[in-house]
């Protein structure tokens, strides 16, 4: 007798496309969320003041209070960009939840066009939540001539609920840190930022 010819099955090869299929869509998904994350982390650290990043709202609801905090501005600029940067102050005095108003120069003294990119914290990190920028010029691309000389301002206000908070009812002083940085793609480039002075004036 005549052996009937076997058929084979077909699940092993169904069960291998699946497979394919999955770890397919799972590499796009983790790049997906890797293009995501940062510009989430961002909004996330905007709206929670997390990891020292002044929060981003309007203008104050409450009366200011007679309490003040010492803000202090300090400025630096990445080593691949020939810029100069310094506050028009080094420090000011904030009555908290009042509207403050800090002009901050570039200049750039090279010899070509270039386009730079802000970066900003606060120090300590806890006031993070408790800073709040109304206006400000960090992560806008700003491009200067050859000697082109501008002014920005920084439009803030202190939280008067930094009071209540028991971690930070005793502060008295922070710092509010910039760091200009060639702009790549619209993005700060990596490179290692040099102090232009920690906050002291630079004579332009």
């Amino acid at each position: 007798m005549t052996d009937m010819p076997t058929k084979r099955s077909s699940t092993p090869n169904r069960t291998a496309s699946v497979t394919a299929l999955a770890c397919a869509g799972l590499a796009m998904g983790m790049v997906g969320l890797a293009f995501a994350s940062a510009p989430l982390y961002d909004m996330f650290c905007k709206a929670t003041g997390y990891d020292g990043t002044p929060r981003v709202g309007l203008a104050p609801t409450q009366v200011a209070m007679d309490d003040s905090m010492v803000v202090h501005f300090d400025t630096n600029v990445a080593s691949t960009l020939p810029w100069r940067f310094v506050a028009e102050t080094p420090k000011i005095e904030a009555r908290l939840g009042e509207t403050k108003t800090v002009f901050f120069r570039v200049k750039n003294t090279g010899t070509t066009p270039s386009t730079g990119i802000a970066t900003y914290n606060v120090q300590p990190g806890l006031m993070g939540s408790f800073f709040v920028k109304i206006q400000c010029f960090c992560f806008n691309e700003q491009t200067l001539q050859p000697g082109e000389t501008m002014d920005f301002p920084v439009v803030f206000y202190i939280d008067p609920a930094v009071r209540a908070d028991s971690n930070t009812a005793h502060l008295q002083e922070l710092t509010l840190s910039y760091t200009y940085f060639a702009s790549k793609n619209g993005q700060p480039s990596a490179a290692l930022a040099t102090t232009d002075g920690k906050g002291a004036k630079t004579n332009f």
